[in-house]
């Protein structure tokens, strides 16, 4: 009876560090916008980002699970060389290029920066220090990869749900007002502008990055059975999804309250910073520091020894700990010289590669039905690829008007997600191809 309690306990724990890797600052500041632009229509619009921004990493995990745990086997599956060079493109992207420098910045300018003078906030010195700080404790925690449930799973997690809860309880018990009047795109499709907002949110590309070290910390605790591997971590992504779900249903409902107390405003930092000082008066900044700081820290834990592990897999003469201090120092310097041109830089890459990893991984979910096919896989991607680049392409400011008419006729073209119905008639021919094959 003690060793079930105990494999159950830990199960619940590589469930609560897969929560906190995905748990970044933008999930937590992009709920409140929604609430309050959807006012009234707060539960269809939640229902809607629900979907995309939980169910699709929820599927993600799954399909990387079934297939070892590994994006590169995964993507693999089309070309070797297709499933080194793609997987390498998403991790570099959510990794040391884009994602791991903004854990840092977004720490300071959310989690520090409020508590500067004016004199402090107009020098580099303090972004220097927080950033130093930061990536040093995120080097520490990847340090040794074994060690990461214990840490994030057991410790950090727990403390950023109890600060979580802090403002979700006391924004239920004494409510900020009632709901607000629906704006903008939020009036008339309340539901696909949340599914499209919350695909934005580019969880779906961790999913798959995030699945390596959970079956490495399995590996490394003696869980070596395959079906084992894949039943601890589709359990994972449930308690996962289960925490995502609830945080995302309490923050949307402290910016749905707040539109009478605090006003409109633009981005959901400023709604759930000033949200909380409402709660907690000064208090409710250090609160939401430490969500914010915590939230980001194991984020950035995550996908720095995510990275570090693909690619000393990819190039095993370098060790795993030189990988990490090679990142850990590139992330630091990205944090402190040039960040927002590199966002700026990071859209249209994510907007281009995401449709790839969505098709990528809902075919894998079905791929017993063509016997992991390469023409299904293949054909569906470059059809996907038709729109998907092109859109990056637009994304950065380039835009062909006649290529852009063209795509316009294709199903879904205003929620910029016209590659659904190419990448469907891909898959067909594909698999039309495999048949032909097979004859």
């Amino acid at each position: 009876m003690n060793s079930k309690s105990s494999f159950f306990r830990e199960n619940i724990a590589v469930g609560f560090m897969l929560f906190a890797l995905f748990l970044g600052a933008g999930n937590i500041i992009f709920p409140p916008q929604l609430g309050q632009m959807a006012g009234e229509n707060i539960v269809i619009s939640m229902i809607g980002f629900l979907i995309t921004g939980v169910g699709l990493p929820l599927l993600g995990i799954i399909a990387v699970a079934k297939n070892g745990g590994d994006l590169e086997i995964l993507a693999g599956r089309i070309n070797p060389y297709f499933g080194i060079i793609f997987t390498s493109i998403i991790y570099l992207s959510i990794g040391p290029f884009f994602a791991i420098p903004r854990t840092g910045a977004v720490s300071y300018s959310i989690g520090v920066e409020p508590f500067l003078t004016e004199a402090m906030r107009g020098s580099w010195i303090p972004l220097f220090i927080t950033t130093l700080i930061f990536f040093g404790i995120t080097f520490y925690l990847a340090y040794n990869p074994t060690k990461i449930v214990d840490r994030v799973g057991k410790i950090l997690t727990p403390a950023l749900l109890i600060v979580i809860c802090l403002l979700a309880i006391k924004a239920v018990i004494t409510p900020l007002g009632e709901a607000g009047v629906a704006q903008g795109p939020y009036i008339n499709n309340a539901f696909g502008e949340s599914f499209i907002q919350g695909y934005l949110t580019m969880d779906v590309l961790a999913s798959l990055v995030f699945g390596i070290v959970i079956v490495q910390s399995l590996v490394a605790r003696g869980v070596t059975d395959r079906a084992k591997q894949v039943k601890i971590t589709i359990f994972a992504g449930i308690v996962a999804a289960i925490g995502l779900a609830f945080v995302y249903v309490s923050l949307g409902y402290i910016g749905v309250t707040s539109t009478s107390a605090i006003g409109f405003q633009e981005d959901g930092g400023t709604i759930i910073s000033l949200a909380a000082q409402q709660l907690y008066g000064q208090a409710g900044n250090i609160i939401l520091s430490a969500v914010i700081i915590l939230a980001c820290l194991t984020t950035s834990v995550g996908l720095l020894s995510a990275n570090a592990t693909f690619f000393h897999k990819i190039f095993p003469k370098v060790s795993y700990q030189v990988y990490l201090v090679i990142f850990a120092l590139f992330s630091f310097g990205v944090s402190n010289f040039g960040l927002s041109d590199l966002i700026n830089l990071s859209l249209p890459v994510l907007v281009a590669i995401y449709p790839f990893a969505i098709v990528l991984m809902i075919f894998a979910l079905f791929g017993n039905l063509f016997n992991h096919a390469p023409s299904v896989y293949g054909m569906a991607l470059i059809f996907t690829g038709i729109v998907a680049i092109y859109d990056g392409i637009k994304q950065a400011g380039f835009e062909i008007e006649a290529y852009d008419k063209f795509l316009s006729i294709f199903p879904f073209y205003e929620q910029g997600i016209a590659w659904v119905v190419p990448a469907l008639v891909g898959g067909v021919i594909g698999y039309i191809m495999y048949l032909a094959k097979r004859k």
